[in-house]
């Protein structure tokens, strides 16, 4: 992990305005931090900007309250699926006393106070953590996925029991052999009889 894109920003993608405008910056800056420890760092707060950098970033730090991350991550999930790391500082924490009991969709913390080893190994389980959040996430696509072919292919064994007067199994052979025959999967066949089925009563 060397490309880090750091997000920095006075107001979010919405144009909702993260920073008071009488409030100064935070002083914390984690682009000279990382840049000091090796790493390259692209600093922005430019919509069009971030979308392209992120293409090319091993991660990105959120310099930013955490009322700002949600909509940040969001965006920048569009572009390229990377580790969210957060940037604690001092005003940050200060700012985001009332999120703290938020979903917030990052993988790890850093901190200014970080030695070079400390920061690296944030940055290493925050993207472990990132990896294995990732296959959660397929993986629950993949179940959700499952589990509506299977309402559509017991949709489709009911309306035939119920036409052919015949039973469960061999109403999922019919599918069966309809699906070989068509060279398609059952479930297509199921949601085809199905629809035809819904317009034959209405």
């Amino acid at each position: 992990m060397r490309f880090l894109l750091v997000i920095r920003e006075q107001s979010s993608p919405s144009g909702e305005r993260i920073y008071t405008p009488d409030a100064s910056p935070p002083l914390a800056e984690p682009e000279r931090m990382l840049k000091n420890n090796g790493y390259q760092v692209f600093v922005s707060d430019i919509e069009e900007e971030i979308c392209q950098k992120v293409k090319t970033a091993d991660a990105v730090v959120l310099h930013l309250p955490i009322s700002g991350i949600s909509v940040w991550g969001s965006l920048v999930s569009k572009s390229k699926a990377v580790p969210l790391m957060w940037w604690c500082s001092a005003a940050m924490a200060a700012s985001s006393l009332e999120s703290c009991e938020d979903d917030i969709p990052v993988d790890g913390i850093l901190t200014p106070s970080m030695s070079a080893q400390e920061l690296h190994w944030a940055l290493h389980l925050g993207a472990k953590h990132f990896f294995e959040r990732q296959q959660w996430i397929d993986e629950r696509a993949q179940l959700v996925s499952r589990l509506e072919e299977r309402k559509w292919i017991d949709l489709a064994k009911g309306i035939l029991c119920e036409i052919n007067l015949i039973s469960e199994a061999e109403a999922y052979e019919v599918l069966r052999k309809r699906a070989m025959n068509e060279r398609k999967r059952i479930v297509d066949i199921a949601t085809l009889i199905v629809k035809a089925h819904q317009q034959l009563r209405t």
